[in-house]
């Protein structure tokens, strides 16, 4: 397997778009989709290449990873160039790949500084790969601040809405909860004699429940600020917002999945006596988050901050599934890491790019009866929607159900209280659809004949958003009807791993 490839050829092709004259701007759009569509066919060849080599693994290491490359680093640190991957990280190194991809396509209009915009965005998604592969903890660090700087010049460049402000915050508050990783990782470095960042050595040696009871806390809560955990979850709706259609698609896509995939492969993974003593504290904070958001949502005007609650709301379950600590709750967790990456994805495409990108407009008040000016938005809303409220023969209803599960395993009650956000989560989605895409606007004017409030023509959906947004919701169909393609990978790997905690 060449897993790690997609994260040389996202640099390499980073680095081509950087050498092309800056007018080639066509050219420069075609390099970076190419350079997006090799790595997820490298994704996807060693997703379906993992089948057929893990029961060996499985056999002869009790693990299911595969080793891509452990070489030695920076030896005055004792650190390694140790990249693998499982049958839980490689969904989601699929996921980045087709947010990539479909990113790219959703960003074919960016005319403005075109040759940095995706030297940037490239660079972010080779970090975001790195992160899903490193088993150093120190190479892990890397790669994840090298996923959040991009993002700030992103939004801070191509945004709207308060940009500066909202790329500052996204930043500010990645940066204190990389602190608290640092912190964590050098105390686990320490405490295990200083010899070691590789987290299957570390864990092999697990460190006194005493020293893991006050770091666990410090990694995991550092991990999950970005992963919009409540109380930290402000930076996320704003960041949100300020970004444009393809930093939104990655923030929520993949961005904060690495927070909740830290919070798995490094807190958890590490220290998981200092697990078992806050897990409960944990999922309270999950539950409220997964209220809160939804709650919040019901009652936004802006369509934009619908989506970036909901992503808070949704993010809750993975938490929530998290620290169940049972195979179908964990399970339920991953699955909905992949699900919510692509839900989130197609949201803030239709939003940002079909909505805003035509009308101007972000407020409900000032839209209404879009479905017959871009009838294809709208579709594409419905779809998503649909994902998102948890509808069955959708990804959100597989993976949504596995976590409350989960969680009833543990305590009705946990299970109860997600389950209250579901008939707010279908009250949002219904009154955003019928207030953008079925009502008339009231308000100068109406979208009968594609035509916004003031009287100008909306432009129709382009090639390239329709092939995106057809991509993301065919995979929200396939994972619905089909789950056992990604489940048969991730569950027995799941199993593995919480084995491996007792």
């Amino acid at each position: 397997m060449h897993t790690d490839w997609t994260i040389y050829s996202s640099l390499i092709g980073a680095g081509l778009v950087l050498l092309l004259p800056r007018e080639a701007k066509n050219l420069i759009r075609w390099v970076a989709l190419l350079t997006g569509l090799v790595g997820l066919t490298v994704a996807l060849r060693d997703y379906f290449h993992y089948d057929a080599i893990v029961t060996g693994l499985v056999a002869e290491t009790g693990s299911g990873f595969v080793h891509l490359r452990d070489v030695p680093w920076i030896t005055a640190l004792h650190s390694r160039y140790h990249l693998a991957v499982d049958g839980i990280s490689l969904p989601l190194v699929v996921l980045n790949g087709f947010v990539c991809v479909t990113g790219i396509l959703f960003s074919w209009n960016i005319e403005s500084r075109t040759k940095e915009f995706f030297a940037f965005f490239l660079v972010l998604i080779a970090g975001v790969y790195g992160v899903f592969m490193a088993m150093d903890l120190f190479l892990l660090f890397v790669f994840y601040e090298l996923a959040i700087i991009p993002k700030y010049f992103i939004i801070a460049i191509w945004g709207s809405t308060r940009k500066e402000y909202g790329a500052m915050k996204l930043v500010l508050y990645s940066f204190v909860g990389s602190a608290l990783v640092f912190i964590a990782i050098l105390a686990a470095f320490f405490a295990a004699g200083g010899q070691t960042f590789d987290m299957l050595e570390l864990a092999k040696h697990p460190l006194a429940r005493e020293i893991q009871v006050w770091i666990f806390p410090l990694a995991f809560a550092g991990f999950a600020v970005l992963a919009g955990m409540w109380p930290f979850h402000t930076w996320a709706p704003t960041g949100h917002v300020a970004a444009p259609t393809a930093a939104s698609m990655l923030l929520a896509g993949v961005v904060m999945k690495l927070g909740a995939y830290g919070c798995l492969r490094a807190s958890m993974m590490l220290f998981p006596a200092g697990l078992e003593h806050w897990k409960w504290w944990i999922a309270v904070l999950a539950i409220v988050g997964i209220i809160y958001g939804a709650a919040v949502a019901l009652v936004q005007k802006d369509f934009k901050f619908i989506i970036g609650y909901s992503s808070v709301s949704h993010m809750g379950f993975v938490l929530l599934g998290l620290v169940t600590l049972n195979v179908i709750g964990v399970s339920g967790a991953v699955l909905q890491m992949f699900s919510h990456g692509i839900v989130a994805s197609l949201l803030f495409a239709v939003v940002g790019r079909m909505v805003y990108d035509r009308t101007h407009t972000r407020q409900l008040d000032e839209l209404g009866g879009l479905r017959k000016a871009i009838p294809f938005a709208c579709v594409t809303f419905v779809i998503g929607g649909a994902a998102s409220m948890g509808m069955p023969g959708f990804s959100g209803f597989v993976a949504e159900i596995q976590v409350l599960i989960g969680a009833f395993a543990m305590s009705p009650w946990l299970a109860l209280g997600a389950a209250l956000s579901i008939p707010i989560t279908v009250a949002y989605i219904l009154n955003a659809n019928n207030k953008v895409f079925m009502e008339k606007d009231d308000h100068g004017g109406h979208h009968d004949h594609a035509e916004d409030g003031h009287g100008h023509e909306l432009p129709p959906i382009s090639l390239p958003e329709k092939a995106a947004a057809v991509i993301l919701m065919a995979l929200l169909v396939i994972l619905g009807i089909y789950p056992s393609i990604m489940m048969n990978m991730i569950k027995p790997n799941v199993e593995l791993f919480l084995r491996g905690l007792h």
